[in-house]
């Protein structure tokens, strides 16, 4: 699946398939899935998963470090986003061959 919108606006469906894709051992990410599907997590509550969630929601202590590892790739995917997001919108273009307004000190 190719995920072509930002994290925080996944829903639980494509949490579910990054998982799936993540970690193709079906023994291994059980306990994730279950969770994802017993507790609606969305791509916003999965930003922000921690090993503590992660142990209460029944995530085996030995898969968690990978879990969040991966997690934190998918938070700086996130903040660059929004990163060039705000660069698009800080820099318009002028009609008539204007380059891009300058920031002020």
């Amino acid at each position: 699946m190719g995920f072509s919108k930002r994290v925080s606006n996944w829903t639980v469906a494509e949490v579910f398939e990054w998982v799936r894709e993540q970690y193709p051992s079906q023994s291994r990410a059980l306990s994730l899935r279950q969770a994802i599907a017993k507790h609606a997590i969305s791509g916003r509550a999965l930003l922000r998963l921690n090993k503590d969630q992660l142990s209460r929601l029944g995530v085996d202590v030995k898969f968690q470090q990978d879990i969040l590892q991966d997690i934190l790739l998918l938070r700086v995917q996130e903040e660059l986003d929004h990163l060039n997001d705000i660069c698009a919108e800080s820099s318009p273009h002028q009609p008539g061959g204007g380059g891009a307004s300058r920031v002020q000190r």
